[in-house]
């Protein structure tokens, strides 16, 4: 099980997601690369909400495949073109993730390989072994 850490000493979240998350030594362990908002057909969205719905429903197949969900996810690294892109990838992150909320970053850069992408997904998730 995941422990959400916050200590009433610093500045609480933002928004829906952990300042921290223990996670026990016997775990297994998944590591999502970067996910972008392309379907299997090769559209892409022209808007942040549209894909950031496809970058988490690829992390979703990714943890799947191994048998794990959103609840299991204890830590997320996202990825936006804009400030204008804030609060839609919030949105739909926050719809999406159960407490304990996973720990989050958050951060504005300057593109991707494909100036059509204005969001891109990391995601790490853990379960008991």
């Amino acid at each position: 099980m995941h422990k959400p850490l916050s200590p009433s000493s610093i500045h609480p979240a933002f928004s829906q997601y952990s300042l921290g998350i223990e996670v026990s030594s016997r775990s297994r362990y998944v590591f999502c690369s970067g996910q972008i908002g392309i379907r299997a057909d090769g559209t892409i969205p022209p808007d942040c909400a549209g894909q950031t719905r496809i970058c988490f429903d690829n992390i979703a197949a990714v943890l799947a495949e191994a048998g794990m969900g959103f609840g299991d996810v204890v830590k997320l690294n996202a990825f936006v073109t804009g400030r204008e892109h804030l609060a839609e990838y919030m949105k739909v992150r926050n719809e999406l993730f159960p407490e304990p909320f996973p720990a989050s970053t958050l951060m504005i850069v300057s593109g991707f390989a494909r100036p059509e992408f204005v969001v891109e997904i990391e995601a790490i998730a853990a379960i008991p072994s």
